[in-house]
Order: structure tokens, then C-alpha cells, then sequence
């Protein structure tokens, strides 16, 4: 493939909505193939005979790892200008690891399953991430962050992933589901050889990147925004492990729901970031990321209120499910956009490393065996009220943010310079 064309075939409308496709896809896989273990630990949990403080310490080893990884693949692919090679590479390995835990017959052979997932899957946001902002107008970049990593995400990793895997488990077994999780992957790996080009780099970050290392990770906290997003980060990456954890345990050993039922209601936040991911990204552009990202974690409280005390129908519960998960459509935003428009363009992928590492390192890593730990001794309730002060401390937290959104900076520079003719 010919990586010499001008930049601005690069840039093309055609191949900016391709591209934010086929990474909106490919980590679509990568959460269809997460998300596995959890909507089938109601399968997974009686076969191995797991405690819930082993299953807290399943999701907390995947975490560790792909925070290791989104950290350092994020530095590596920022020093080498290498993005394609390495996001295809990682596609093909974690695709492997689906039919590891597959065949894991014991809690210590799915442990090191998840752990070689996590180190496959954790580099491919910050990658992917980075090629978005280096192809994409700036104009635009709220939305095509938000659709590369909530879109794809969402609809095959939390509504396609419960619903297909838990009928596929009840009529097969799970260590078959695990099996047909993992065939996509080499699919998307296939699709990006073929048609994505490697990003160009600007000649000033190839020269600073001959000359050594640019930003340090003690550099990047150093930007207020950068902090202020790892720690969201931490508190609501807890958030979403944890969900993702007990949430189908809670469901149907304390609420009495069926696997079917319980893989429909965490279809349901499938969908809700699904929308979230054009809504609220798209929003983000036009009225600015920080009143969003001080709302939504506040609207998020409902989620795990409802799933604890509505005893109504169970359509409602799912609108309840839906609105409360509302909250993920601005994990692109602390995440990748507001990072990524804090610092200068040739530290984008060393930051949103950071910033996504930072989040599963403490708060991935943690906050499931904590919860496991809690649900032991307190009941299944535990990890959700922990959920509830995770969601309600992010939204305060969001209150020191900066804006950045480039149409919000443009039309205050307008107004102030109206204000000083004035």
C-alpha cells in the first residue's frame, strides 16, 4: 500500500468515515471479547466453582494488563510513528486469547487467559485514538472520538455480547461462546491491512522523536485537564468494571431474573451507549465538554438505585438501565478529546495512554477485587452502592475541568475581542 499520498487524500471526507468504521468496529470486537467473561459468569461461576472475590480478581488481572499495555504501546507508537502494524498485531492476539478462555478448565488457566487479553487489548484505544486525531478535522473530532470507541463498543460489546453469548451458552455451553468470540477479531485484523493507511507524521514530531522522548507521564499530570480526566478515569472505569462484574450476578442470584432476562437488561446498555455515542460526543462539539462531563456521571446514579429497589415492570427497569448508562458517552471525552486537545499533537498518544492507563490500573485493577471482596461479606448490593459513590464523586470532580472544545474556544475569542473593540 502506497503511504506517500499527499495529506490531503488522506484527509478525504471518505476515508475519515471509513476509518472512524473500521476502528469503531475492530473495538467493537475487542468489548464483545472483554465483555465475555462477564455475561457468562453465570455459567462460568457454578462450572469453576468461583468466589465472587475470584471473579472481582478476573476482571481486576484483565485490567492490569491492558493498562500496562495502553501505557506503554501508547509511548512505543508516538516514538516509532508505527500505528497500522501494531493495532493489527493486537487484534490477532487478543482474538487468540477468546479461545484461551475457552478452554480454561480451572481458575488459575482462566486467570492467565484474561491476563494475556488484557496486555493484547489495552494498546488499541490509545492507538486508535491517535490516528482519529491525526485524520480527522478538528471540527469534527468530539463526534469521531466518540464513535470510534463508544459506538462499536457498546453495540457489540454490552447489547450484541449478553444477548448472543448467553443464548449461545444456553444452548451450547459457554466455553463454545467463548470460541465464537473470538472469531471476529482476525475478521476486523483482515479489514484494517486492507483498507487503512498508516497515519503521516508531522516532520516536527519525527524530529523530536529522533531526539528522544518529548513528555513524560509526570510532564502530562502536570496539565490540569490531563489529571482531572485519569482521575475520572479512575472513578468511572471502577464504575464500569464493576457493573460489568456483578451486575449479572446481582441480577439473577439477588433480583431472581432468568440468564435470558438478565442478558436483555445488559443488552439494554448496549443500546443506551450506542446513542450516546453519536448524542453526546456529537453534543460535546456544539455546547461544550465540560457541562456534559459534570452531568452525566450524576445522571448515572439511577442505575444502580433502580437495580436495587424498582420492583416494577421490567421494561421500566430497563428504561432506568438505559438512562443511567447514559453516563458512557463521555468516557471519549476524558478519555481521548479533552487530553488530546490539552497538549500539543505530538504527545497525543503518550497521553491518552495515560489517561486511559491510569484508569485501569487503579481503577480497573482495583475496584473489582474490592467489590468481589465487599460482595463476600456484605452481599451483592455492596458492589452497587460502591458504584452509586464512584459516579456521584466523578461529577464533582468534573467541576475543575478547562474547556476545550474548539468551537466553544473559537466563540468566546470572538466575544472577548467584541467586548475590548467595544
Amino acid at each position: 500500500m502506497d503511504h506517500s499520498q499527499p495529506p490531503a487524500s488522506r484527509n478525504s471526507a471518505a476515508y475519515q468515515v471509513m476509518l472512524v468504521a473500521l476502528l469503531s468496529l475492530n473495538f467493537g470486537i475487542v468489548f464483545f471479547d472483554r465483555n465475555a467473561l462477564n455475561f457468562l459468569m453465570p455459567f462460568v461461576q457454578p462450572d469453576l466453582g468461583l468466589s465472587n472475590t475470584q471473579v472481582g480478581i478476573l476482571a481486576s488481572a484483565l485490567s492490569l494488563t491492558w493498562a500496562c499495555a495502553a501505557f506503554g504501546i501508547g509511548v512505543v507508537s508516538d516514538r516509532t510513528g508505527s500505528r497500522k502494524g501494531l493495532l493489527i498485531l493486537a487484534t490477532l492476539a487478543f482474538s487468540a486469547c477468546s479461545f484461551l478462555s475457552g478452554l480454561a478448565a480451572s481458575f488459575a488457566a482462566l486467570l492467565g487467559a484474561r491476563l494475556l487479553m488484557g496486555a493484547a487489548e489495552g494498546g488499541i484505544m490509545p492507538i486508535s485514538q491517535a490516528m482519529i486525531a491525526s485524520e480527522v478535522r478538528p471540527e469534527q473530532r468530539g463526534l469521531a472520538m466518540g464513535v470510534t470507541q463508544n459506538f462499536g463498543s457498546n453495540l457489540l460489546g454490552s447489547f450484541v455480547a449478553p444477548v448472543l453469548l448467553v443464548a449461545f451458552a444456553t444452548a451450547f455451553g459457554w466455553r463454545h461462546a467463548f470460541f465464537l468470540a473470538g472469531i471476529p477479531g482476525i475478521v476486523a485484523a483482515l479489514l484494517m491491512w486492507r483498507f487503512i493507511r498508516e497515519p503521516a507524521r508531522p516532520p516536527a514530531a519525527a524530529a523530536q522523536a529522533a531526539a528522544g522522548p518529548t513528555m513524560s507521564w509526570l510532564q502530562a499530570f502536570r496539565e490540569r485537564n490531563v489529571l482531572v480526566c485519569a482521575v475520572m478515569g479512575i472513578l468511572l472505569v471502577s464504575y464500569l468494571v464493576v457493573c460489568w462484574a456483578f451486575m449479572p450476578l446481582f441480577l439473577t442470584q439477588v433480583r431472581g431474573f432468568s440468564a435470558q432476562t438478565m442478558g436483555w437488561l445488559m443488552g439494554t446498555l448496549g443500546i443506551s451507549a450506542t446513542v450516546g455515542a453519536f448524542l453526546i460526543s456529537g453534543l460535546s462539539d456544539r455546547i461544550g465538554r465540560r457541562p456534559l462531563m459534570i452531568a452525566m456521571p450524576l445522571i448515572g446514579v439511577i442505575l444502580p438505585l433502580g437495580a436495587m429497589y424498582y420492583d416494577g415492570s421490567v421494561w421500566v427497569l430497563a428504561g432506568i438501565f438505559f438512562v443511567g448508562w447514559g453516563l458512557t458517552g463521555i468516557f471519549p471525552l476524558f478519555m481521548a478529546t479533552v487530553p488530546s486537545e490539552s497538549v500539543d499533537r505530538r504527545h497525543i498518544a503518550t497521553v491518552l495512554g495515560v489517561c486511559m492507563g491510569t484508569g485501569e490500573i487503579v481503577g480497573g485493577v482495583l475496584s473489582p477485587s474490592i467489590a468481589g471482596f465487599a460482595a463476600d461479606r456484605s452481599g451483592l448490593q455492596a458492589p452497587l452502592w460502591i458504584m452509586l459513590g464512584l459516579t456521584v464523586a466523578a461529577g464533582v470532580l468534573a467541576l475543575a475541568l478547562r474547556e476545550t472544545a474548539p468551537r466553544i474556544m473559537m466563540r468566546r475569542q470572538h466575544l472577548a475581542v467584541a467586548i475590548k473593540d467595544s
